[in-house]
């Protein structure tokens, strides 16, 4: 690769995404247009129109806009000549549909959570998030250089699609509920949308594990079909309104302590980009994640101060008790699956040794600092 193709790119995503037009349709390579590059010869390139699917809803702040800002830095940084359009979930295939959407070809990327393919393969959830696992960071540490995304390309290969990191929530809460949680016994037949390996640590606690995309979990509760849900933090909760259906809302997010998100290419498609575009995408997707993780920071902070001072939500911690099953059933639940076949057990160890690595560097840093702000910001 060219060492001027390499410093065009880092320039242009270095100055920002702008709105790039788009248009729908199949990749068409017939078409040319000349670039004129400040400093450059003129070159003709081929451009590409390329359909993205996601899971979420239309614009949804956060999720749904992480899809559009990548989308957005291609356009930016291959000067239009990638143009990139985005459906929202429903608008060309179902939320939970998009995987098999660009495995098969229909659509060439898809931006979702990894966990919805546990149906697929058990290994997918640990590139999400799983129960006690690791945070944004550990599991960024994990993907770029503890060998994750070699095991990641190697999972998803089979599936005819190239996976990224491409967002990151941080740290979730651990739901709404209807009524108030004072130990284990009201866990006893709670209806409650939680996926992925969560979703199982909620029926051995004695519940039933729902599982709704997001635009299904509001009506779900109004209509009583749940009595709880999990879905992100403060600031996509309150974009739905939970609040209004089950007040009590309690934390920490045990199921999804940095849950990753993914932009998953048709592996056809991707080999068919040249070495130079390549870069940019994974450039892009780089920056759509570390952009995600302060942009949900800034926003749930502002968020939970609104459901407090206007909403009168407190946010509640669970129980010692409750926390203390949740834990050692979460343990045993990940490794159940974990260790349930060869490849998944392959993922499972390199996971388990980067975040026991990981954890005890955390646990001393961000552990006992924030519990000492804490206890001298009271």
């Amino acid at each position: 690769m060219k060492r001027r193709h390499l410093l065009a790119a880092a320039a242009a995503l270095a100055t920002g995404a702008t709105t790039v037009s788009v248009l729908g349709g199949k990749p068409d390579t017939k078409t040319t247009q000349t670039i004129n590059t400040p400093g450059s010869p003129n070159i003709s390139k081929n451009r590409r129109q390329l359909r993205l699917v996601t899971s979420w809803p239309k614009d949804f702040p956060g999720l749904g806009i992480m899809a559009n800002r990548l989308a957005d830095f291609v356009g930016t940084m291959t000067e239009g000549r990638i143009e990139i359009k985005v459906y929202a979930a429903g608008e060309l295939v179902g939320a939970t549909e998009v995987f098999d959407a660009v495995s098969t070809g229909a659509a060439d990327m898809y931006h979702s959570a990894e966990y919805y393919w546990q149906g697929k393969a058990k290994g997918f959830s640990f590139f999400t998030a799983v129960p006690m696992g690791m945070t944004a960071t550990e599991i960024a540490g994990w993907v770029n250089f503890g060998g994750g995304q070699a095991l990641w390309d190697k999972l998803s290969g089979r599936f005819n699609i190239k996976p990224f990191q491409a967002g990151n929530t941080g740290h979730q809460m651990g739901g709404w509920f209807k009524k108030e949680i004072n130990s284990l016994e009201d866990f006893k037949g709670l209806k409650m949308r939680m996926p992925g390996m969560g979703g199982e640590v909620v029926r051995r606690l004695g519940g039933a594990a729902v599982r709704l995309s997001g635009g299904e979990i509001y009506q779900a509760l109004q209509s009583g079909a749940i009595d709880a849900t999990e879905w992100v933090g403060p600031w996509n909760d309150y974009a739905f309104g939970f609040y209004r259906e089950a007040p009590y809302y309690y934390g920490p997010g045990f199921h999804e302590s940095g849950a990753a998100l993914c932009l998953g290419v048709n592996l056809d498609v991707w080999n068919s980009l040249s070495p130079h575009d390549q870069v940019i995408f994974e450039a892009a997707c780089r920056t759509a994640n570390d952009l995600s993780v302060g942009e949900y920071t800034h926003e749930n902070g502002k968020a939970l101060e609104i459901l407090k001072t206007e909403h009168n939500i407190v946010p509640r911690t669970f129980p010692d008790e409750v926390l203390d099953k949740i834990g050692r059933t979460s343990e045993a639940v990940v490794a159940e699956i974990g260790n349930s076949n060869a490849e998944t057990q392959t993922i499972y160890d390199s996971y388990l040794k980067a975040r026991d690595s990981y954890r005890r560097w955390t646990e001393i840093s961000d552990g006992a600092y924030i519990a000492a702000r804490a206890a001298a910001l009271k």
